[in-house]
């Protein structure tokens, strides 16, 4: 059971990781060899991904192929962690995996084990075998060149031997004889040479076609009547034998009944449809008749008389086997073509047996003095002497395979495990095809895709603005891509937009926009776009009342012209007035002096208001019909996900690898003046000059400034009163005011009046 097979939670880990935030998840840092070499150790609940494919990816083919062992063009998580380890063993100091370069030194190499001692000698071997037994290091372009590696070689290990490993003439001949029959297999010293297999098929087809020919020497005067000769004769036979059959049968049909004669030599309108046309020896309408006049009886002539078609044919037979079996003849009985038959039957049989493919390329005679020779004996021998190597010769592999995992393995973590170099910047991640130009902006974010159809099936859960180029090359090439746009607006990004695309290797290829996945770019083009909606809205309105309008006048110039046409006929009854029609139309003016008064009310209210105000109304109006829009394209934003992307493409996306506003922000690169670039003040076909929009938003902006300042008072204070209005807080206070003295005036009005009494008054009498 792998270390990661287990609940990872419940063991302690035994190695400290760094981790960098970016895409909404925790990712890992891979900054020393020991995080190489605890890979394992490592949750793959956070790895970034967790398979993906072989091809469609920017990245050597190769060392995929090394990783994929399994050879089912995936890469998947423990062949990741099998690559790491392996290469980890190999090196003294893993922290030489992270230094990435297409060389080892060989004081790196660690040789306490024997796996490695043996990688350490190959790699020693291939610098002397190349001619640098005093080099320190060893390339990939020295551990990659087989050919090199292997040409002073005689055995290498991979069990074909060429003809120049043969000890003698003798059998470096028959090697010779084995690739001119059967083909060769590339030694790895690049040469042409036979493997075990081939060794024993050739040996096996030359003793079957010495055995087949055995039985014809064997019984030689019934299967070779005439020598060597037979074959000759025989296929002559068989070139007109389904023909003379035909002769004597329709001969026999004949004499049965004399009726059939005139439709066994064809119909006279046969023969003139054939006369009407341009007539050949060899055409077929005339190699269809009869070999020959059919009559009851008749033997076939061998020399007159002949269907001119098969006069040829029939000459070869003549001398090729009828005078040689039969004697010199002028016709053929059906007798003498029984004889023939059989004497020439035998023959067909033994022939149609025939066996050993390859003995009969090399002949009869070369075929036994091969079998008869030692040379399989010989040939067997060196083959499993090559094959002895084959351990040391695979360990000269390994030293490739070591380069390419020091050179690619870094790479591949950080594509893999991680997205470092996606978020970094620093170079494309291996995913990432190259850079779209279109539509004055540069997509990164662009990746092959094989069908379009199925993969804009899930990316479009990716709540990003896709768009699928079918790309193309002068030479014939294609592909297909899906591009990001995470920058600009999406005003004029439609089907049929052309632009061109880079791949990773530079390569220019037209593109052409296919179809698009309508997703959110920024903000801001949310704000805009219910606006531009209405817009398009009118546009297509007017556009289709244009059309009617239009539609409506040719129908009224038809009419004025089929009435002017029918001037002298009676006029048609009119038509009375539908008051149904009448009543629909009076609550349909209704409904809408309704809506006209409700807005014309609302209006007014507005237009109470001090300038300002309604200013800030306006802009609360605008904020009313954009703000959905741009809660939802806020809300989009912060869910753009690169999973769905690569998911479609066969990967196991480990996660939300999202793609916030500013990291979208950097994917698509926007026309801006290079530094220090001075724009030219003279404009080419300029358009006619206005400044009425200034003037207006300046009106409008010193109008709210003046209605506002008045609004407080400013005016009213710096003129003493002689302009503007009070603000608002001061009538507000003098209001307070005035109805605190009228309350106060009211409660004492309410209370009784008391009354005075002088106690120095005389009493009343």
């Amino acid at each position: 059971m792998s270390a990661n097979s287990a609940d990872p939670s419940a063991r302690r880990p035994s190695h400290t990781w760094r981790f960098f935030r970016a895409g909404g998840f925790e990712q890992v840092h891979f900054a020393s060899g020991a995080d190489l070499a605890n890979l394992d150790q490592l949750d793959q609940k956070l790895w970034a991904a967790l398979s993906c494919p072989t091809r469609g990816v920017e990245f050597d083919t190769k060392t995929l192929d090394l990783i994929d062992t399994d050879k089912d063009g995936r890469i998947r998580a423990p062949e990741i962690i099998a690559a790491v380890k392996w290469a980890c063993a190999m090196v003294k100091n893993p922290d030489d995996l992270l230094r990435s370069a297409s060389s080892i030194e060989l004081s790196s190499i660690n040789d306490s084990t024997p796996e490695g001692k043996q990688l350490l000698a190959s790699a020693k071997q291939i610098l002397t075998n190349l001619g640098k037994k005093d080099a320190t290091a060893i390339s990939l372009e020295d551990a990659g060149d087989t050919a090199k590696i292997f040409a002073q070689t005689q055995f290498n290990g991979d069990g074909i031997v060429p003809a120049e490993s043969a000890p003698d003439d003798a059998t470096k001949a028959v090697i010779t004889d084995i690739i001119a029959c059967l083909g060769s297999e590339a030694d790895r010293s690049g040469r042409p040479g036979i493997s075990q297999g081939k060794v024993d098929q050739f040996f096996a087809e030359a003793a079957a076609f010495s055995d087949w020919w055995k039985k014809a020497e064997t019984d030689a005067a019934t299967i070779l009547p005439l020598g060597d000769k037979t074959e000759a004769a025989a296929a002559a036979f068989k070139a007109v034998k389904a023909k003379v059959d035909d002769y004597f049968s329709r001969c026999r049909l004949a004499a049965f009944d004399q009726r059939a004669l005139a439709a066994l030599n064809r119909q006279e309108s046969e023969y003139l449809a054939l006369a009407a046309k341009d007539l050949s020896i060899t055409a077929s309408e005339v190699a269809g008749f009869p070999l020959a006049r059919i009559e009851a009886g008749k033997a076939l002539p061998l020399k007159d008389s002949l269907n001119p078609a098969w006069a040829a044919a029939m000459a070869a037979l003549c001398s090729a086997a009828i005078q040689p079996i039969l004697g010199d003849k002028a016709s053929l009985t059906e007798a003498d073509w029984t004889t023939l038959s059989g004497k020439l039957g035998a023959y067909e049989s033994w022939s149609a047996g025939k066996a050993g493919a390859a003995g009969e390329k090399l002949g009869l005679k070369r075929s036994r003095e091969v079998l008869a020779g030692k040379a399989k004996e010989t040939i067997t021998g060196l083959i499993a002497q090559d094959k002895a190597l084959e351990a040391e010769s695979n360990s000269i592999a390994s030293v490739d395979k070591l380069i390419r995992f020091r050179r690619d393995l870094k790479q591949l973590l950080v594509n893999f495990v991680s997205f470092e170099d996606f978020y970094s910047g620093q170079r494309k991640a291996i995913f990432q095809a190259g850079t779209l130009y279109l539509d004055g902006r540069s997509c990164n974010l662009c990746v092959p895709v094989a069908d379009a159809g199925k993969h804009a099936a899930l990316a479009g859960l990716a709540k990003t603005y896709l768009t699928y180029c079918d790309c193309t090359r002068p030479t014939g090439e294609k592909m297909i891509i899906a591009a990001a746009f995470t920058g600009g607006d999406a005003d004029f990004l439609m089907v049929g937009r052309n632009g061109i695309f880079y791949d990773r290797k530079g390569r220019d290829w037209d593109a052409t926009i296919t179809k698009v996945i309508e997703n959110p770019i920024s903000i801001r083009q949310a704000f805009w776009a219910p606006y531009k909606k209405l817009v398009r809205l009118i546009e297509e309105q007017v556009a289709k009342r244009a059309a009617a309008a239009e539609s409506a006048a040719d129908a009224k110039v038809g009419a004025a012209a089929t009435a002017a046409a029918n001037v002298d006929k009676a006029k048609p009854e009119q038509k009375k007035v539908d008051v149904g029609t009448v009543a629909a139309l009076g609550v349909a003016f209704g409904a809408v002096g309704t809506m006209l008064t409700a807005i014309v009310g609302y209006l007014s209210g507005i237009l109470q208001l001090p300038f300002w105000q309604v200013c800030l109304a306006f802009v609360g109006l605008l904020l009313l019909v954009s703000g959905p829009s741009m809660i939802i394209a806020w809300l989009k934003l912060r869910q753009r996900n690169l999973g769905p992307i690569l998911d479609a493409n066969g990967w196991a996306v480990n996660g939300r690898v999202k793609m916030n506003v500013p990291f979208g922000g950097a994917l698509t690169d926007l026309a801006t003046l290079p530094t220090g670039a001075q724009p030219s003040f003279a404009v080419r076909y300029p358009e006619p000059p206005t400044a009425m929009p200034k003037f207006i938003f300046t009106i409008i902006a010193v109008c709210f400034l003046a209605s506002l300042l008045n609004h407080f008072g400013v005016f009213y204070k710096l003129t003493d009163g002689k302009y503007g209005d009070r603000s608002a807080a001061e009538i507000r206070r003098e209001k307070d005011e005035s109805e605190r003295l009228e309350k106060k005036a009211k409660e004492a009005a309410a209370k009784p009046v008391a009354t005075v009494v002088d106690t120095n008054a005389p009493a009343a009498k």
